[in-house]
């Protein structure tokens, strides 16, 4: 046993070959991550996640905007730090070409929302949460910014199925597909504006149903009534615990969670954004050969997207595409569970037959 653990320990990268990662470490990080869509399987059959409405008592539980700043801030940290630091297998982010600078600030801006000012300045209270899910969420944080720190750098990896990791598989490419970058930039920025947009509503009915609760317990007091519910206490943010379900109006009139879709929205932006991303392999005076990683066999629902790629004769972002992939079915589950907790708390009048993501849908 001592043996095994011994030799599993001597396997494990180096920090040197993780920061940043070396193309083999590259290879051998997009090849775990890649399956985390098996994971979110335990996400689908047990409720259980104790952060934000469905938070629960417990003495391991972090404050909410500390524990939310901890598990997002992970991501753009990561990158920039792998970035930054001189390899000899690429340049570093001084170096690199403007695209690739470009798509890093893309991922970095949504995450300094979703650290800083998300947590800090817009969300009125944050329950607290369980440091499973904190730690369960850097390490996945860890993983994509790690992954798109090698691709970034402009590693190159052949995949199998066989694809021309460089987009040039022999034919004409149509001119239309010059511009799928810029559209990618442009679906990034909607889905961004909606995601802030959406959350920044919910907040907003937040407050406004807590001022209401306030105000009619103000008005009890005056006729001698007793107020049907506790704030919570005056120790504690008079926001908290306070929810309400979204109104069947504006973006929520026909799915609770249009900040998830609109997430979705901007990471797809993110990866047709990602085709103009240069690998070394086409950059002149900086094609060397150690930048090439070990092949990566692809997990089965990646291979659709290597096939339109391939056929539109485009760069495969294949990070990327993974990070889209493995943010739905992430959040998924959970806008299912959210949707359950809704009809729970408000009854199915409330939801008022809306899907969670999917609109008239009560599964999803």
């Amino acid at each position: 046993m001592g043996a095994t653990i011994s030799a599993c320990w001597a396997a494990l990268p180096t920090s040197a070959e993780l920061y940043p990662p070396t193309p083999a470490v590259y290879t051998s990080i997009l090849n775990i991550f890649q399956y985390f869509p098996l994971v979110t399987v335990f996400q689908w059959l047990l409720s259980w996640h104790p952060a934000g409405k469905t938070s629960n008592n417990s003495i391991f539980n972090i404050p909410g905007r500390i524990a939310w700043c901890a598990m997002e801030i992970i991501g753009p940290i990561n990158l920039i730090y792998n970035l930054m630091l001189p390899s000899p297998s690429s340049p570093s982010i001084g170096d690199l070409p403007w695209p690739n600078v470009l798509v890093a600030g893309l991922y970095c801006t949504h995450y300094f929302n979703r650290s800083i000012i998300s947590p800090f300045f817009s969300a009125p209270s944050m329950s607290p949460i369980h440091p499973f899910v904190m730690t369960s969420a850097m390490l996945f944080n860890w993983f994509n910014s790690s992954c798109l720190a090698g691709w970034l750098r402009g590693y190159t990896i052949l995949t199998t199925p066989s694809f021309s990791a460089d987009g040039r598989n022999g034919q004409s490419r149509p001119a239309i597909v010059n511009y799928i970058p810029t559209v990618g930039v442009i679906l990034f920025a909607i889905g961004m504006a909606g995601n802030i947009y959406s959350e920044t509503a919910l907040f907003r009915f937040r407050r406004e149903e807590t001022e209401k609760r306030l105000a009619k317990k103000s008005d009890d007091a005056k006729t001698g009534t007793t107020a049907g519910e506790n704030d919570g206490g005056s120790s504690r943010n008079k926001f908290h615990k306070v929810y309400v379900i979204p109104p069947c109006r504006g973006v929520f009139r026909y799915i609770l969670y249009p900040h998830y879709a609109f997430e979705w929205l901007e990471w797809v932006g993110f990866a047709l954004a990602g085709t103009a991303v240069l690998s070394l392999s086409t950059v002149p005076d900086h094609a060397p050969s150690a930048a090439v990683a070990p092949p990566l066999r692809l997990a089965p629902w990646l291979i659709p997207a290597t096939w339109a790629a391939d056929k539109f004769s485009l760069p495969l972002p294949l990070p990327a595409i993974i990070f889209v992939v493995n943010a739905v079915t992430n959040m998924l589950p959970h806008a299912r569970w959210g949707r359950k907790w809704y009809v729970e708390k408000f009854g199915e009048k409330g939801v008022a037959g809306r899907g969670a993501v999917v609109p008239n849908c009560a599964c999803m």
